[in-house]
């Protein structure tokens, strides 16, 4: 029987990841698997018709308007994103599907979890050392429950109507990072699973270090009225 979720993938010009992770992707498990595709011009949306899936198409570009895209045009009970960059590993999506069956509300792939690994190991890069800064600074001004380790990986999985009722608004890459946000503000259970992220396969990161970061110091301003401070 197939699980009663969409696998949703998440594409902007990913036609070598796509072609890397593809024969791993448990697709046959899923009752929906779907693409969401910001304007590949690389040959991705001729890949995934050839190979039959359907693109939803989005009429405002953005990681934040995708994730919105997907939770409105499917029916079923539970999505799981997933980017096919060559960042992410095919084995854990059935995993993050079966953290929200066992109980959890969020579901989420950390590369900083015990037993997780990084692929950002270069000290001259800094992305990890700034995204543990945004995730303890989650934890500490929003966090209700265990610490969460990576509350901005997109690699995650969660129900659909819980995402719609989220009420999200963000349109580019801090979406995940308002997601975990709002769902530790409501004392979500929020499960982890460590996930050994691989080297991205062919192009630049859409993710722009600075813009990206200064993006989500703006989520955290908007969310600040919504603090564990003020609201208990």
């Amino acid at each position: 029987m197939k699980r009663d979720a969409s696998l949703v993938l998440l594409v902007l010009n990913e036609i070598d990841g796509l072609r890397l992770v593809w024969e791993d992707l448990p697709l046959d498990d899923f009752e929906r698997v779907v693409a969401v595709d910001g304007g590949s011009t690389d040959g991705s949306r001729e890949f995934l018709t050839e190979k039959g899936i359907p693109i939803l198409e989005q009429g405002i570009p953005g990681r934040g308007v995708a994730f919105r895209v997907a939770a409105e045009a499917v029916d079923t009970d539970r999505l799981i994103f997933y980017s096919p960059d060559g960042n992410e590993d095919p084995a854990d999506i059935i995993r993050l599907d079966d953290a929200l069956q066992a109980g959890a509300d969020l579901a989420i792939a950390s590369r900083f979890a015990k037993g997780s690994v990084n692929e950002e190991t270069d000290w001259l890069r800094p992305r990890a050392r700034v995204n543990k800064a945004l995730t303890w600074i989650a934890n500490k001004t929003f966090g209700r429950g265990p610490y969460i380790t990576d509350t901005i990986n997109g690699f995650r999985a969660l129900r659909r109507q819980d995402l719609l009722d989220l009420n999200t608004t963000v349109k580019r890459f801090p979406i995940e990072y308002q997601i975990s946000i709002r769902a530790m503000q409501r004392g979500w259970k929020i499960a982890e699973i460590a996930t050994i992220e691989g080297q991205r396969a062919g192009g630049e990161s859409k993710a722009i270090s600075w813009p990206v970061g200064k993006d989500h110091l703006k989520v955290l301003v908007t969310e600040l009225p919504y603090a564990k401070w003020f609201t208990q």
